[in-house]
Order: structure tokens, then sequence, then C-alpha cells
């Protein structure tokens, strides 16, 4: 086994990602602090062609370099848009015809792996703050809550991790 160089691994160019067809996902990110985290989100939602990232709240936003320090250009790749306040970003989304989901420990949330998207309707994903989670106003607002199963004493994982884990996840179960 030889591992490949990166002129082996066909990447899109800038232009091929945004005229490609996009996996039906949107990640919401509700007042999410850190910077380093939110990078990690634009370099995930590239990773997989998502649709866009919407930004609310204390939650950064591009142009940053801490950001671009861990998303190595994919805040040109992928669409993004700021909203100040998560709410108003769920309103949007529900209007387009968007199920909306919260990223959560939460009574009756779905577990992931019992969690199956809708083909007919696009998902858009909310993962909250690396400390309070996603504001309980805004799971009131959700069409539903999904939890990922954790069987540790912390119960807690990073939000780039949670991200990385829910979307490889539905994009598997899309494709």
């Amino acid at each position: 086994m030889r591992k490949r160089l990166n002129n082996e691994l066909e990447r899109k160019s800038i232009t091929e990602f945004k005229e490609s067809d996009k996996t039906p996902i949107i990640i919401v990110l509700d007042n999410v602090r850190s910077l380093n985290n939110v990078g990690s989100v634009f370099r995930t939602s590239d990773a997989f062609l998502l649709e866009a990232i919407y930004l609310c709240g204390i939650t950064g936003c591009p142009p940053n370099k801490e950001i671009q320090k861990t998303a190595l250009g994919a805040t040109e790749s992928v669409t993004w848009k700021y909203f100040k306040t998560t709410l108003e970003a769920i309103e949007e989304l529900k209007r387009n015809n968007y199920s909306v989901y919260s990223i959560e420990q939460a009574e009756k949330a779905v577990l992931l792996n019992d969690f199956i998207p809708s083909i007919s309707r696009k998902l858009a994903v909310i993962f909250g703050n690396e400390v309070k989670g996603v504001d309980q106003e805004v799971i009131d607002n959700s069409n539903g809550v999904i939890e990922i199963p954790q069987v540790g004493t912390k119960h807690s994982l990073n939000i780039s991790v949670s991200v990385g884990i829910v979307i490889w996840d539905v994009f598997n179960k899309l494709k």
C-alpha cells in the first residue's frame, strides 16, 4: 500500500466545488465560541460538499485568521451566511422546507444510529455552544433532536467531533 500524493486525490477546484451538486445539508452553529471549531466545521463541510453553514449569534465569521488556521481555505469554497440569532436562521430554513434538527442530549431525542433522514426534504442540523450546548428555545423550535450515543463518563464531545460524526453518518444514509 502506498500513500497517495496530493495530485492523485482528484480535488475539486473552488469553481468546480461551487458548481457541484451539494449534499442537501446545512450546518447551523448556535453561538459557537471557538474560532478553531468554526474553521473545523468549514473543513468538514467542504469534505462532504455540504450546501452551506449558517453562523449565528456570537459565532465568528470569515475572514478571520483563527478560523482560517483550521479551515485551510474551506471558507472560500463553502457557502456561509450570518444570522443575528439562531431562531432567525430556523425561520428561514423552515420557509425553505428544511427539516431542522438540534444535536443535543434531550428527552425524546432520536439516537443518531436510529435517525433516518428524509430523501424528500433537505436537512439542517444545529450544533450548540461548547459549554451550554444548543439553547432550549432553539430546541423548542426544531423539528426534532438527534443524540449521539455515548457510553463513557463525560457524555460530551467537542463540537467539531460531533459535526464530523453526524455528517459522516447522515451522508452515508443519504447515499
